[in-house]
């Protein structure tokens, strides 16, 4: 029997004591977890959902703003161009805007490794501070003659993706293991969802800044026309726009640098039983974190680390688990249908100017007008599909089920990408915005919130980070491919009456990367109102558990053990305070 301690009263609550009286560390692990996965709804997980959200937030706003800011630098650096002029060169664009992805990609796999190497608290800030940093040198970037705006830009959002990237395993991962086991995936829905809110403030800040500079921007018709004064305001409006971007992320700072560690992570991984004991009654408490006596904890986990049930990380573990079809298909599942889904998701983006041009958004008299209505237009399209998608999948992934709402998205996305582009010449430009709209709508509710919600729940927690970065590494990888490879082949023939003669043919290849969605769904399991350690197959007497997820030697787990034995145990502990 552990060592009870002094000290504790009606203000600070003596956490370790709780659990003194048990003996064996795995009980108490399973305790201590069962209070997390059966906790009500309360303001300490409002409090998780907006620290992680704010980190969507900042990076769905990056990222969407781009594709405005990209037409002022058009304005402002090709404003003497030879063709075009006051256009961006399409290979600056894409590159642009490729660079982020590519960063994304290094940063999930490299933060998700970290995260499960060093702990979550240690990883969970520094990406944002990479964001923050990076957003801001952007915004303080200029032309020179040894090096042009593009590479300047190139490099910091290179720097910036690497910093995204690393919020998409924490977030996911920390959300997850923070969660009550009943809402848990309208938790981490809601951590995405923010995305859709980035997008929609991007489109503000826009629509704000393009305000503010109205008398300089009427003084030209055109963007080749936009030199001097006018020059010089869209040359501060993109800074400001970009710049805006570091504020909701400098925010939420201080609440990522001082959250506790997971106390999953600390138990399964760190193997320190007193200490994730006394985190999770802190971060119930809403206290910053839990105090155990140091004497008492360290001599507790040296005894108690060599009879915990949860394997060791390891790269061979790594290795065998994943080894097994098991365990491999289901990280194969997460990752290509996180791949199929951002191939075709970047296809959608493709009808932009076209649906603009059907809703009256895609040009203007002055640059004032053109600025304003590509504005308005973008908030438009937001507001139309997405931001209600994402809040559908938060209201129903807990009672419809993840991998319902993951195969009818693909299914339906399938349908539509095939009536986009097999009556592409015959649904005409009222069709085309009705088609637009739905993909929107069905990508959030769909695959693109359960591909981020699935792989932050269905590994073990000392895999987990990884897996999950892998997983949206995966995606990432497909969105550069729809970019730089399936992209460009719309333009394919094209001349001075037709700029995309081929953008129906390339919808119809996407429409086979969401069949392929479809068949990549079987592989994942099905994680509604399952705990953590279920869904990792190390909880006996259940249909999940496999013996190979215990210890050799370690085997005490009481014989037909279940979620609901938890909380009848958790009543009998006799909470004991000095």
């Amino acid at each position: 029997m552990a060592t009870r301690t002094a000290g504790g009263n009606a203000a600070f609550h003596n956490f370790h004591n709780d659990y003194a009286h048990i003996a064996d560390p795995n009980e108490r692990r399973r305790l201590a977890l069962a209070e997390i996965d059966k906790a009500p709804f309360g303001w300490y997980h409002v409090r998780a959902i907006v620290v992680a959200g704010i980190g969507f937030f900042t990076d769905a706003y990056d990222i969407f703003a781009i594709g405005i800011v990209t037409t002022m630098l058009g304005i402002v650096y090709w404003h003497n161009a030879d063709t075009k002029p006051g256009v961006i060169n399409a290979n600056a664009d894409t590159a642009i805007k490729v660079a982020t992805s590519g960063g994304t990609v290094i940063g999930q796999l490299g933060f998700g490794w970290l995260a499960d190497q060093v702990g979550r608290k240690k990883m969970y800030g520094l990406e944002l501070i990479l964001i923050i940093f990076a957003t801001v040198a952007q915004s303080l970037s200029a032309d020179s003659p040894a090096l042009s705006i593009v590479g300047v830009v190139i490099f910091w959002r290179v720097l910036m993706g690497v910093g995204i990237g690393g919020d998409y395993p924490l977030s996911s991962v920390i959300t997850a293991e923070f969660a009550t086991t009943k809402w848990r995936g309208a938790m981490m829905g809601s951590v995405f969802a923010m995305q859709g809110i980035g997008q929609f403030a991007a489109g503000i800040i826009s629509l704000i800044v393009t305000a503010g500079f109205k008398e300089s921007l009427l003084t030209a018709k055109t963007q080749a026309e936009c030199g001097g004064v006018c020059g010089e305001a869209v040359d501060k409006m993109w800074r400001v726009i970009i710049g805006f971007g570091a504020v909701p992320g400098c925010i939420a700072l201080y609440y990522r640098l001082t959250i506790p560690e997971t106390p999953r992570y600390t138990f399964d991984v760190s193997r320190d039983v007193v200490k994730a004991g006394s985190d999770i009654k802190a971060y119930l408490s809403s206290s910053p974190e839990g105090v155990p006596d140091e004497i008492n904890r360290v001599q507790v986990m040296r005894e108690s680390a060599p009879q915990l049930e949860v394997p060791k990380a390891s790269l061979r573990d790594f290795f065998s688990h994943y080894g097994q079809w098991k365990y491999g298909k289901v990280l194969l599942g997460t990752a290509s249908s996180w791949f199929f889904l951002d191939v075709a998701y970047y296809g959608v983006s493709l009808n932009n100017s076209t649906i603009l041009q059907a809703i009256g958004y895609a040009k203007g008299s002055t640059v004032y007008e053109i600025l304003w209505r590509i504005s308005v237009g973008n908030i438009i399209l937001v507001c139309a599909g997405a931001i209600p998608g994402y809040w559908v999948t938060v209201a129903t992934v807990d009672t419809i089920g993840r991998k319902p709402i993951q195969l009818a998205g693909f299914a339906i996305l399938t349908v539509l990408f095939c009536v986009i582009g097999f009556g592409y010449h015959k649904i005409g430009e009222h069709g085309l915005v009705a088609c637009y709209v739905l993909c929107q709508f069905f990508f959030n509710f769909g695959p693109n919130a359960t591909t981020f919600i699935v792989p932050g729940e269905c590994f073990p927690t000392r895999y987990r980070s990884t897996s999950h970065g892998i997983s949206a590494a995966s995606g990432k990888v497909g969105s550069i491919i729809a970019q730089v490879l399936i992209g460009p082949l719309r333009v394919r023939g094209a001349t001075a009456t037709s700029a995309s003669p081929w953008l129906n043919h390339v919808m119809q290849i996407y429409a086979l990367f969401m069949l392929c969605g479809c068949f990549t769904t079987l592989l994942i399991p099905e994680t509604k109102r399952l705990t953590l350690e279920q869904l990792a197959g190390e909880v006996p007497g259940t249909p999940q558990f496999d013996p190979n997820n215990i210890s050799a030697g370690n085997h005490h787990a009481r014989s037909g053990s279940d979620p609901s034995d938890e909380e009848a145990h958790i009543g009998e502990k006799g909470v004991v305070s000095t």
